[in-house]
């Protein structure tokens, strides 16, 4: 590993020189907080370094996918009419007010009339619902099918008209960015003009993105006047702060034992989970297993996985353990917390008619009690999460068997195997979209499971007239003393930890109080990077 770090040290260093243009003498005092300042000033520019994945394929256009799909942030460069709070809910950016009416059908939303685009424009109520009706008809990450319209009632009112009740559409509003009427076509996503607290001020694909902050915005002015964004694979994240040439890089658990000079490892929570699915039904045309279709199976499974144990021996402990999909959001249900209990398991699994066998491996009419479960070829942590879960469940006297397939046919495989998944959102509509059926299916997308009661009340909770209320009937999705989806329950779905995203930053960086990161180890970090800032000497 040595080697390898020492070529990664000398490639990286070169990258860095070559894009920044930084000279040897400026990168020796990036380590002392100096950089581009006279010694005893607080620098206002850091370096960030991300996986090469964040990196926004199509650009800056929230038409597809900055500030949504798989990495969930709140765009930089655009405004949105909300922001998620701290205790993930809902606070105001562009709006100042909102109501809903009583059928949940109309939206009505209120906006300051502070901001303007960084080419001087206005930005008004026509530049919202432009913006909306145009994602709703051209948007291939964000679903809009619950919009019908959205129309400018005035300059600073702006109203959707839904097409079903939508009772967590504040939820969608913090992560769309709103864009210009005026200066928007093909190529925005390359030059993207937004009204947020930072303006992109060059792209090197492939390298690095500079943000620069914006002198118009309406808001508190950013801290950090330049953040430069390096996309680098971990190795390279990891060479670059060893070298002192970045100030912040994410990196993974296997890493965590490494001790670099001027650095600390920080550590922030997550709703970034791993888990798999359990078919909740026998074989059939459609899909299903015969031996997770049995539902006594499934509790077993959950109740005989050690959570803390994969946390130490996967994640080095840096994790928690997860019960569901949406631990510790404002919709999550404790009673979707369980004790590790192999006896129990066993137990459930004799009740089952799964007896002990050759090899300590239970059978039934001659059956091993056995399963495949899948991984994406190329995730190590969930590979090792796959094999800690083998090991374990062999404990109780199932035979797991282990495979890494590709995502090309594990979407259609995972209809009667098990799958070792991630997820994790700021938006309930994550359990919706695991559990809840379209209409017209006999079973949810990606995992065949059905429940009448679990389906009325998410569609309860998105028609509920009151964002609030609804954190109740979500919750009632997952348990409500008879059944849901939890342990007691169906239990179609395993889960197994959150994942904290760890950095290697800088010592003299003093880096803002994170909220829960959702899934994805990129763009969450510096959601509030205009709120960073460099220790002054002797300053904690």
């Amino acid at each position: 590993m040595k080697k390898a770090w020492k070529r990664a040290v000398a490639m990286t260093t070169a990258f860095i020189l070559l894009v920044s243009g930084c000279s040897g003498k400026e990168n020796d005092s990036r380590g002392k907080g100096e950089t581009g300042a006279e010694a005893g000033e607080k620098r206002e520019d850091v370096i960030v370094v991300m996986g090469p994945s964040s990196e926004p394929e199509a650009g800056f256009d929230p038409a597809y996918g900055w500030g949504a799909g798989e990495h969930v942030h709140e765009p930089l460069i655009q405004s949105t009419l909300t922001v998620t709070t701290p205790d993930l809910k809902i606070g105001y950016d562009l709006a100042t007010d909102m109501e809903v009416s009583e059928d949940g059908l109309v939206w009505t939303v209120k906006l300051r009339d502070d901001a303007v685009f960084t080419d001087g424009e206005r930005l008004t109520a026509e530049d919202v619902a432009f913006t909306y009706n145009t994602l709703k008809d051209t948007s291939s990450v964000n679903d809009f099918t619950m919009l019908d319209r959205a129309e400018a009632r005035d300059d600073t009112t702006v109203v959707f008209y839904m097409a079903r009740p939508y009772s967590i559409w504040p939820y969608t509003m913090a992560v769309t960015g709103i864009v210009p009427e005026h200066a928007y076509g093909p190529d925005y996503g390359e030059k993207p003009i937004g009204s947020g607290r930072y303006m992109l001020k060059q792209w090197d694909r492939g390298q690095q993105i500079i943000l620069e902050a914006n002198p118009d915005y309406y808001g508190e002015s950013p801290k950090m006047k330049k953040v430069t964004i390096l996309f680098m694979e971990e190795d390279g994240a990891f060479a670059a702060v060893r070298s002192g040439q970045a100030d912040l890089a994410y990196t993974a658990a296997a890493y965590s034992d490494q001790t670099i000079p001027g650095y600390e490892l920080l550590a922030f929570q997550t709703v970034d989970n791993r888990g798999f699915n359990l078919p909740a039904v026998e074989a059939g045309a459609h899909g299903g297993n015969d031996f997770t279709g049995d539902v006594n199976v499934r509790r077993a499974v959950n109740l005989g996985l050690n959570r803390q144990q994969m946390i130490d021996n996967v994640l080095n402990g840096y994790g928690s353990p997860a019960y569901s999909v949406c631990d510790k959001m404002p919709w999550y249900n404790e009673a979707a917390k369980v004790e590790w209990d192999p006896q129990a398991a066993k137990e459930l699994l004799e009740e089952a008619g799964w007896k002990e066998g050759t090899g300590g491996i239970r059978e039934k009419d001659g059956v091993p009690a056995a399963f495949t479960l899948m991984y994406p070829a190329g995730d190590s942590v969930r590979q090792a999460l796959a094999a800690d879960t083998a090991n374990q469940l062999r404990e109780i006297g199932i035979e797991v068997k282990t495979e890494g397939v590709g995502w090309d046919v594990a979407y259609d495989r995972a209809i009667r195997e098990p799958l070792m998944w991630g997820w994790g959102a700021h938006t309930p509509m994550e359990l919706y979209n695991i559990y809840h059926r379209a209409p017209g299916e006999e079973y949810a997308k990606y995992s065949p499971y059905g429940n009448d009661q679990v389906d009325r009340y998410m569609d309860e909770a998105l028609a509920c007239g009151d964002l609030e209320e609804s954190y109740e009937l979500w919750k009632k999705a997952q348990w409500d003393g008879d059944g849901g989806i939890i342990q007691q329950g169906d239990i179609p779905w395993v889960w197994l930890v959150n994942l904290d995203h760890l950095y290697w930053a800088s010592k003299e960086l003093k880096v803002a109080e994170q909220k829960l990161h959702p899934h994805g180890h990129g763009w969450s970090i510096v959601n509030n990077v205009d709120q960073w800032e460099w220790r002054r000497d002797g300053e904690n």
